[in-house]
């Protein structure tokens, strides 16, 4: 009986090792070329984990984790962090995340590097250099040139006598984070004195790239200003711009028009502040990406998150469009809800970034978003695992 055993085992380890290994081959062919999902009809929930609140890491405070995103061959997590060089100088956190079956079972930190300028000096504080400053949102790896690319908000402050215009940027660098390139942005994300351009904290939030890393989407948190409102508590035709860009040429070769839902609660008290907007996006191919909407209501619990299967197939390429108050696009990018996190019944906090993760034993593709905790104590960084269903 116990050889029967002892054999039976051996069997099933050598099944085991042998499923490893498949999985292993199917994530290492993802860095030459991108996966497609050829279906996506709903997000299954795991479990969510929750990293200390402001763990110390060589020196730096991890937190303010606004962009996530995995490499299949090294099993390595980007972590891109808010922090506009307040606490420690502009970075990005380099991370380890085990799967168990029951869900995410630990995010291990295994390295931090500084964000660098095109001089190779650090990006200052704004208290210190108005100008030069940081706004860190956005960070994918690009699995064909194994460079990072990232996104920065810039800054819009009018006050009296005390201007700061800083326009938003997209920048490549290695993974060390010395700057590579910049990739240059159209006319219409230029920060303006006038209520002209993008709103402040609105822009480029989110990207992916897609066609096996030959282009680059990025995407507004908010309306332009010429283009409409933003989101309220009913729908008011609220429409971000979601930009393409040809990665060889670096020209922006389409703009498409996304309309936000309406903000989902009413604030707490009176006058408070509220928005919905695009934190992050995801491309899954054929034309087709998750699109997450994050509303936040000042002095309710967490935020409301809802998640949109987009596709791009048939929209109308607003590239030539200077607003979309005086010339609304003749068709918006299409969208289905496939997940709202209320649901969910759990708390959820201030999700800002989110990844394709590994592929299960199953043969299901992951997803793994990642909640920004503010630096506040109230907060949580916050992982959380789905599974896709076909």
């Amino acid at each position: 009986m116990l050889q029967f055993h002892m054999r039976s085992r051996i069997i099933l380890i050598a099944l085991f090792t042998l499923s490893l290994s498949s999985c292993s081959i199917i994530k290492k062919n993802i860095t030459a070329k991108q996966q497609v999902l050829n279906t996506v009809s709903a997000l299954k929930y795991v479990n969510t984990y929750v990293l200390p609140h402001n763990q110390q890491f060589k020196g730096t405070t991890v937190g303010g984790l606004s962009g996530i995103d995995f490499d299949p061959q090294s099993k390595l997590y980007y972590l891109i962090s808010d922090d506009r060089s307040t606490i420690n100088p502009a970075r990005f956190y380099v991370a380890k995340i085990a799967l168990s079956a029951s869900g995410i079972s630990k995010v291990t930190i295994k390295d931090v590097e500084t964000l660098y300028q095109k001089d190779g000096s650090t990006y200052p504080k704004l208290s210190v250099h108005a100008t030069r400053t940081t706004d860190p949102e956005a960070m994918r790896y690009n699995g064909l040139t194994k460079q990072l690319i990232w996104t920065s908000e810039g800054e819009r402050l009018i006050k009296n006598g005390d201007t700061t215009l800083i326009d938003p940027t997209i920048n490549v660098i290695s993974t060390n984070g010395k700057y590579t390139d910049t990739i240059p942005l159209p006319l219409n994300l230029r920060m303006h004195v006038t209520e002209s351009g993008p709103r402040r904290n609105g822009v480029l939030e989110g990207l992916t790239f897609a066609d096996d890393f030959r282009t680059l989407y990025v995407n507004l948190e908010e309306p332009l200003y010429q283009d409409g409102p933003r989101a309220e508590f009913v729908r008011n035709k609220a429409f971000i711009r979601i930009y393409q860009f040809d990665l060889k040429t670096k020209e922006n070769t389409a703009q498409y028009a996304y309309e936000l839902e309406p903000v989902a609660l009413k604030p707490a008290k009176e006058r408070g502040e509220y928005n919905n907007g695009i934190p992050d996006i995801l491309w899954l191919g054929k034309n087709r990406m998750l699109v997450t909407e994050r509303s936040y209501s000042e002095g309710q619990n967490g935020t409301n998150i809802k998640v949109f299967l987009a596709d791009l197939q048939g929209a109308t390429n607003i590239i030539a469009t200077e607003s979309l108050k005086a010339n609304p696009a003749l068709n918006p990018v299409k969208k289905k809800l496939l997940l709202n996190m209320d649901d969910l019944g759990i708390y959820i906090d201030n999700i800002e970034g989110a990844t394709l993760g590994p592929v299960l034993l199953n043969g299901h593709q992951t997803v793994i978003f990642v909640a920004d905790n503010n630096f506040y104590k109230k907060e949580q960084s916050q992982f959380m695992l789905f599974e896709v269903i076909p």
